[in-house]
């Protein structure tokens, strides 16, 4: 489910359904990061429901971004060192020094991504640049996640090396979704971050071991079961994997309530206004509302507004990833803009509205009752 063999339409699909802890992961990896808000990070409750809801952004941007795809992982077995040494080169620098640039970025860069969000998560902070800042910090949840997660930091991401083919998917999404209601976590102390490059790698080498211990729970799930799609095997997959998971999750929240918490303190701890309310900043140039009414039969009112004329892509998409539906396509005036969709051809079901302008997107959950 990495590299980058996906088209646009295919990757927005398994964007939202498998990738990553699968959106739902992703979602409460990053709203459960408040749970370890201390004193000195009360004014941070506002972000929660941002962070939430652009937590899967990273994963709609490999859509267009070609250099986004290998920010999600990183095959360190694949790193004699790691083999032979238990750790790799942990400056990019010394990576590509000692492989070369095509193999490091070949293996991806999960590690030396999420440093890069974190140090410009910590530079919005010193221009008390607010907006990108919330972004930067949701961003900074989903690789946090993503070194959380043991098959994106090994070359047999998909057990296709061990008689496994398809366990990625299995264990991050369908099992996730099923049982997220069991991923209790009430926080935890933080502390300021001596060491962020150490720090990162220290979690991703503490993750990697669970690699082995979910490919023998899916051997085990699919003996039990003798197949890898009923409820009986899913059960058995939960039972042999939930007790280092759900820790994997709670370790991902915490870990990212403690970077945030040391990108603040490294840049001064800038007071947030106290009447902050995220929205998108004039380089995004637009916003997208919810529909109305949400859930809906037949038709629905799509609004959003454009800051600047604008050149536009309104589409719809099932969970599958196929484009259902393109609304509007080509350059609109800036101001309020509305569409009514009918859905009297579309199948009852959950939808996703994705409106694009240039770089940047936003997009909506739309549920379908017809």
């Amino acid at each position: 489910m990495k590299k980058q063999l996906f088209s646009f339409i295919g990757l927005i699909g398994i964007s939202f359904v498998l990738l990553s802890w699968g959106s739902i992961g992703h979602y409460k990896i990053n709203t459960a990061s408040g749970l370890s808000f201390n004193t000195q990070m009360s004014q941070f409750t506002s972000w929660i429901t941002t962070l939430a809801d652009h937590a899967s952004d990273a994963d709609i941007r490999k859509g267009w971004d070609p250099s986004e795809g290998p920010k999600h992982y990183i095959d360190i077995d694949n790193y004699n060192e790691f083999i032979l040494q238990g750790k790799i080169p942990q400056t990019m620098d010394s990576a590509i020094a000692s492989h070369g640039a095509a193999f490091v970025y070949d293996n991806g860069i999960l590690p030396w991504a999420t440093l890069t969000t974190f140090d410009s998560l910590k530079n919005c902070f010193e221009r008390l640049d607010w907006a990108k800042a919330v972004l930067f910090a949701a961003d900074l949840g989903h690789y946090v996640a993503d070194g959380h997660m043991p098959f994106h930091i090994t070359r047999n991401y998909n057990g296709q090396y061990t008689g496994n083919t398809g366990i990625h998917s299995r264990y991050e999404s369908t099992m996730i979704n099923a049982y997220i209601s069991q991923f209790n976590y009430d926080g935890a102390e933080i502390s300021e971050i001596e060491n962020v490059n150490q720090y990162v790698f220290n979690y991703l080498y503490s993750s990697y071991p669970f690699v082995d211990s979910v490919i023998d729970a899916d051997n085990y799930a699919k003996a039990l079961a003798g197949n890898t799609n009923s409820s009986v095997y899913k059960q058995a997959l939960w039972e042999k994997t939930s007790g280092f998971t759900i820790p994997l999750f709670a370790d991902a929240s915490h870990a990212l309530t403690e970077l945030i918490y040391t990108a603040w303190i490294q840049a001064g701890s800038p007071l947030i206004s106290p009447n902050f309310v995220f929205a998108p900043d004039s380089e995004y140039a637009f916003s997208l509302e919810q529909n109305i009414p949400n859930p809906f039969r037949s038709t629905t009112k799509i609004t959003y507004h454009l800051l600047r004329n604008s050149d536009v892509l309104l589409q719809v998409f099932d969970v599958a990833g196929q484009s259902v539906a393109t609304l509007v396509d080509g350059k609109m005036d800036k101001g309020e803009h509305s569409y009514e969709w009918s859905t009297d051809s579309i199948k009852t079901g959950i939808y996703y509205l994705i409106l694009k302008t240039g770089n940047h997107f936003d997009h909506k959950k739309m549920v379908v009752l017809n």
